[in-house]
């Protein structure tokens, strides 16, 4: 069934068709993101002897699997074992679930009565009866239950039919034949039911083409008929590859789409992302083991609760919490990469843990036809720009995988025609795999009146929509015209994308334009200004902006940027004909922050900062240096002014302070170097030196002067005559008739000394 609403944007009739799957009234819009569509399950599990005991136990864990991984805490589920009757008391079929509503309580209890399946012995009946373990899940899935809920069989086995003992089938000559034409009947009555079958097969050695063939009996019809959604048998291998298998198989029974994300040994975090066309979406844990604790974190890095709450204006609600799969159902999920913790105590590690996402969406389109009002004979260019159902552009292929586009252009005069449109980046489409499909037709030379042009998007786990665009055939050339020239803008929120309109009104009267921006969530682009008036015969340009909705607009879903697009409409509300429909696409990203708008002011300061930090080290370098006592040396004088002993002082202290203390002062008086000496020295700026006394403080030593030691002595600076010292200073004028000069004769300035530093 069918259900379409019309709406009316810029002028141009838009029809939204949404498809159910088959056998089911369409779900509203707003209804469908609510939750999960039911489904009700059949489990059919081999027990002959053709299956090894791993094989049997393979087939128990799937069983389990099955209730415990469906998304639906409506679906419903029934399990049973079979095998074939061989002797009278013998039965083919060992019902060992009954139907069980899959909530919490459910899933536990099919958990434990699956355990009751187990390998038939000799004596109970060995052999393999497909026809009646069919005719048994579909009276299982028909008896009293909603034909409206979507039926699946679930069928574990290795295909092999065996019925050469079962007495029901008759005469033992032809009882193989007399097997495959009730097989036949029960895959008729599968298909008349609308009971879709899975086979899923078991052993080493699984019946293929038997399998292919139950697949392919029962019911095809699902969601949409698209070859993803078509029943179809799988060979198991593995643990691993069960629960992968059974994915799909519940993403095909729920018109959901599957995306399969990383497995690790905990602990560990596992990502898996979130399609933006996503309106509600399932997040499937495969723990391993039910010890394992999992945490769930958005893309803006938010740790979101598990019980039935709203965050962010998304839902959520966990299901199998404390089993071996846990899922998480989110109505309206942030798009993005999800991030799902998994922590688990010491010998609970062992399993690796298994991310996957299930997901139902809305898929939009936004079609233009150009020129809008085409005349008889003229190609016209016709584009379907895919979008989310808030109007945010769709450029990864993976969103829309599996994708079918039908389009069509009616119109009065001529027969329909169907329009190839493509997104291969050929012929007429500029690039390939940007969510834009593009193809051209010309438009009958019979055209006249009215022209339509749709195109249907149909696809697995999305909802089918359907998009159209009248326009009228113009007998000869238009009297109004205004061109849209708006190249792809780059903004933040409230920002503005500048271009032009290039007009023309080639009549006697004024011509009032209206200007809007079609298909987008209403206010995430608005056009200033939005009305225009030509004067008669005008011709020029007129400037039109593009302005972007507050950031508050968009909430957490702006992220690192969104590609916004709509569809720019000029109507001229004279005759109300649409001018122009251009599409218009914004990358919208968030206003940068501080560092991002002045980074250059801080790398600008810093490196100012840096180049004043090694001057002022520099500088706090040389005057260290400066100090240093390094080269000079000490003479002893006496008291009439002779040099009584020389000493070249060496490198001083971390705070530059040369030590030393005069011993033997009054027999043979001599300066020693000692640590924490009665006295020290450093140089001074004025090229002599500072001397310091413990106890009295510093005094200055001129580089031609002397300072007072002891009542009987002095210090001065000599000449240092060692090889390599930084300067030479002759000793200070000795009084007349003293021993040997004390002075140079040179004034300060002229002093060697002085000039170095």
């Amino acid at each position: 069934m069918r259900r379409a609403a019309a709406s009316v944007l810029g002028g141009t009739a838009v029809f939204v068709s949404l498809l159910a799957p088959a056998g089911q009234d369409p779900v509203p819009a707003a209804e469908s993101t609510r939750a999960f569509p039911a489904v009700n399950y059949a489990v059919a599990v081999d027990e002959s002897a053709s299956l090894a005991p791993e094989d049997m136990k393979a087939e128990k864990a799937a069983a389990k699997r099955i209730a415990l991984g469906d998304v639906s805490s409506s679906s419903q589920v029934t399990v049973f074992g079979f095998a074939a009757a061989e002797q009278r008391g013998q039965r083919v079929v060992d019902p060992v679930c009954p139907r069980t509503t899959l909530d919490a309580a459910g899933r536990e209890e099919v958990g434990r009565c699956v355990d009751e399946l187990r390998s038939r012995k000799k004596s109970e009946g060995t052999g393999t009866d497909l026809p009646t373990a069919i005719r048994q899940g579909v009276d299982d899935l028909t008896d009293g239950s909603d034909p409206s809920v979507p039926r699946l069989l679930f069928l574990l086995t290795d295909g092999k039919m065996d019925v050469e003992d079962s007495f029901k089938y008759g005469d033992p000559a032809h009882r193989v034949a007399e097997g495959e034409r009730q097989l036949a009947e029960a895959l008729d009555e599968a298909a008349a039911q609308n009971v879709q079958i899975w086979p899923l097969g078991f052993g080493a050695d699984p019946d293929k083409k038997q399998l292919d063939q139950i697949a392919a009996g029962g019911y095809q019809k699902g969601c949409v008929e698209l070859p993803s959604a078509k029943p179809r048998a799988h060979k198991v291998d593995g643990a691993k590859d069960v629960g992968t298998t059974l994915e799909k198989i519940f993403a095909a029974a729920h018109c959901l789409r599957h995306e399969e994300g990383p497995s690790k040994r905990p602990p560990a975090t596992l990502k898996i992302g979130i399609s933006p066309l996503a309106t509600v979406g399932s997040i499937v844990v495969d723990k391993g083991d039910p010890e394992v604790k999992i945490t769930y974190i958005d893309p803006a890095g938010d740790e979101v609760p598990t019980s039935e709450e709203t965050f962010k204006k998304s839902r959520f609600e966990l299901a199998g919490a404390t089993g071996t799969v846990e899922a998480l159902k989110i109505v309206d999920p942030l798009p993005g990469t999800w991030k799902v913790k998994a922590e688990a105590p010491e010998g609970h590690r062992s399993l690796p843990v298994a991310v996957s996402v299930l997901w139902q969406g809305e898929l939009r389109g936004a079609i233009t036809m150009d020129p809008p009002s085409p005349q008889a004979g003229e190609k016209v260019t016709v584009t379907m720009r895919l979008q989310t159902r808030e109007g945010y552009e769709i450029k990864d292929p993976r969103d829309y995988e599996g994708l079918r586009v039908r389009s069509e252009l009616t119109g009065d005069g001529f027969s329909p025609l169907e329009l190839d449109l493509a997104d291969d980046g050929k012929a007429s489409d500029p690039e390939a795999s940007d969510g834009s499909f593009t193809g051209t037709v010309t438009i009958p030379r019979k055209a006249d009146g009215t022209l339509t042009v749709s195109a249907t998007l149909t696809a697995s786990g999305l909802s089918a929509d359907t998009r159209s665009e009248t326009g009228e055939v113009a007998r000869g050339e238009l009297p109004v015209k205004a061109p849209l020239e708006l190249p792809e803008g780059d903004t933040h929120p409230g920002g503005t994308v500048t271009g032009t309109l290039d007009v023309s009104n080639s009549t006697d009267t004024p011509r009032k334009l209206r200007l809007s921006v079609a298909d987008v969530k209403d206010g995430l682009l608005s056009v200033e200004p939005n009305e225009i008036t030509l004067k008669a015969g005008e011709r020029g340009t007129r400037k039109v902006t593009v302005r972007v909705s507050p950031e508050s607009a968009f909430g957490d879903r702006l992220g690192d940027g969104l590609d916004l697009s709509g569809t720019f409409t000029v109507v001229d509300t004279t005759d109300d004909r649409t001018l122009e429909r251009a599409p218009v696409s914004v990358r919208v990203t968030p206003e940068p922050g501080i560092w991002a708008k002045y980074w250059w002011a801080f790398v600008t300061g810093a490196a100012l900062i840096g180049l004043a930090a090694a001057a002022l080290l520099a500088w706090r370098r040389l005057r260290h240096r400066q100090k240093d006592p390094y080269g000079l040396t000490l003479q002893l004088l006496s008291e009439d002014g002779r040099v009584v002993n020389e000493h070249p002082a060496g490198h001083g202290n971390s705070k530059q302070w040369y030590e030393f203390t005069v011993v033997e002062a009054h027999r043979s008086p001599r300066i020693e170097r000692r640590p924490h000496g009665q006295y020290a020295v450093q140089r001074s700026r004025d090229g002599g030196a500072v001397l310091r006394k413990q106890g009295s403080g510093r005094t200055s030593l001129p580089a031609n002067g002397q300072a007072q030691l002891t009542d009987t002595l002095s210090l001065a600076l000599g000449e240092d005559t060692r090889p390599g010292r930084r300067g030479r200073r002759r000793p200070p004028t000795a009084p007349t008739g003293a021993g040997p000069s004390t002075g140079s004769g040179e004034s300060e300035s002229d002093s060697p000394f002085t000039s170095y530093l």
